[in-house]
């Protein structure tokens, strides 16, 4: 019997994933990413962040040369495509679907004067309840800024996209994008369930500049004859699901439900949260989109905490105060200090201005700090309790929502690996955490044999994802983590 195959595609700032998965046994038989070092991002001035879209392309032809190598798998195997990808960068395309610029990435500030300016003419009133966000820095803020500094460009474009949709374009010779892409734009109205007229007019887009819209989970195209020759793929192999990478994340840790959390804690730390219905914060201390399920029948809105100040707060206290032993044997070191830290709490936030303080920048300060009886225990401990309660934070945004916020999913990684992190999170967030072996271009493979009708929904798809561990909280505890969290609380409002 001949294997069945589902393809996904990460296409991240700094490589490019692929991943085939079995869609039978729902295992990844083969993965691979280029390059092997990080892609090269160009900045010609400051503030500035550009990519060549043909790189990536480049890498992904790369990256599934190698997994079907890896996995002696056929061409005609593969029965559907997914795409998860960064968000918020703007490609622009002539008539003859060729680039006319590099693309303007997701960490490219250049559009902030441009986002603020509409957020404040068009009344935050307006943005919240229909964009339910500022345009801030986001893909239409970057096109204004083309319109205006490059308008030769800009009169000679056809459509704009999301490196997602550029990526699928590749593959079909067909420009199209999702709600959920353009929702991370800024090109979204919720209030109306269209396209965000008032935001177009503000900014003197035409409404053609917008490409088609199709389903997240659907044949949103297929594979052209040409794309098929340049890549070893088979013409008419459908492309049947893409996500930016924080929905996708979310995809692939199973979060679809309102209530429940996807949460990653690298060199800064992620809270998405689904929502069930359409809301928004009116101080903006959160982005809202479209998540991978939203639909015009169906409410699902992911909302996205950002706390900048998370894994990199950590590595520094290993390397500045705990350098002579391991990650681990710090982990255990701050679990000799009773919760609370004894008194000790550190506000992490020293990598940069904060959405949920309201883009404050308050860097990291280390308080209650007693010469005569605390030591670097105490410090490990207070840094981690610092890092949890500054999602808690965002989590507490969230609720005020109207989330009610139950269950955790996360990946076993990075913070995630320590048991002071995941049991503080729980206690004082009173969530049961859930931590996966997965990954973003496995979880956009997941979501084609969704989209491809191979896996009936999600539950089917991700049967089979593999659970490593379950972390519930500790009522006992719970007392004691909360009061640390009020105490930390208290510093933070003297600011």
């Amino acid at each position: 019997m001949a294997s069945r195959y589902l393809l996904g595609f990460d296409v991240g700032s700094s490589s490019v994933k692929a991943s085939l998965v079995n869609a039978d046994s729902g295992k990844c038989v083969a993965t691979a990413f280029y390059p092997e070092k990080e892609a090269p991002i160009t900045a010609v001035k400051a503030g500035w962040a550009e990519q060549d879209p043909q790189m990536w392309w480049d890498n992904a032809k790369l990256s599934l040369k190698k997994i079907m190598a890896d996995a002696g798998a056929k061409a005609e195997e593969v029965k559907a495509i997914g795409i998860s990808y960064q968000m918020h960068g703007l490609v622009c395309v002539d008539k003859n679907l060729k680039t006319l610029r590099p693309a303007i990435i997701w960490c490219d500030s250049r559009a902030v004067p441009y986002g603020e300016k509409a957020f404040k003419d068009l009344g935050a009133e307006l943005c919240l309840s229909h964009l339910l966000n500022s345009p801030g820095n986001f893909t239409a803020a970057k096109l204004a800024w083309v319109k205006e500094n490059e308008p030769e460009t800009f009169e000679k474009i056809y459509k704009i996209m999301l490196p997602g949709d550029y990526i699928a374009m590749r593959l079909s010779g067909v420009p199209n994008t999702t709600v959920s892409g353009l929702s991370e734009g800024m090109f979204w109205d919720f209030k109306n369930n269209q396209v965000a007229d008032f935001l177009m007019k503000y900014y003197g887009f035409d409404a053609s500049l917008i490409a088609d819209i199709v389903p997240t989970f659907s044949v949103q195209s297929e594979v052209c004859a040409e794309a098929a020759a340049e890549l070893g793929l088979q013409a008419g192999t459908p492309i049947t699901y893409r996500g930016g990478d924080q929905p996708n994340n979310a995809l692939s840790l199973n979060v679809f439900n309102p209530g429940e959390i996807a949460s990653t804690a690298g060199t800064s730390g992620v809270v998405y949260g689904v929502l069930g219905e359409v809301n928004y914060d009116k101080k903006s201390r959160v982005n809202m989109f479209a998540h991978v399920n939203h639909s015009a029948e169906q409410t699902r809105l992911g909302v996205l905490g950002i706390c900048n100040g998370t894994g990199i707060l950590n590595a520094w206290i290993h390397r500045n105060i705990t350098a002579d032993i391991s990650y681990a044997e710090m982990n255990d070191l701050g679990a000799t200090v009773p919760i609370g830290s004894d008194g000790v709490r550190i506000l992490p936030f020293g990598n940069g201005a904060e959405r949920i303080l309201e883009n404050k920048e308050y860097g990291c300060s280390i308080h209650g700090l007693n010469f005569n009886t605390h030591n670097k225990a105490h410090l490990v401990r207070a840094a981690q309790e610092g890092i949890v309660f500054s999602f808690c934070y965002g989590m507490e945004i969230m609720k005020q929502m109207g989330m009610d916020i139950r269950k955790i999913h996360a990946g076993k990684a990075n913070m995630f690996l320590s048991p002071l992190f995941r049991n503080t999170l729980a206690g004082v967030s009173g969530a049961t955490i859930e931590l996966y072996d997965t990954d973003g271009s496995v979880g956009a493979a997941k979501g084609a044999g969704i989209g491809a009708g191979i896996y009936k929904d999600n539950n089917e798809a991700f049967a089979t994802l593999d659970k490593l561990e379950v972390i519930t909280p500790n009522e006992k505890e719970r007392p004691a983590y909360q009061a640390a969290y009020a105490a930390w609380k208290e510093t933070l409002s003297k600011y």
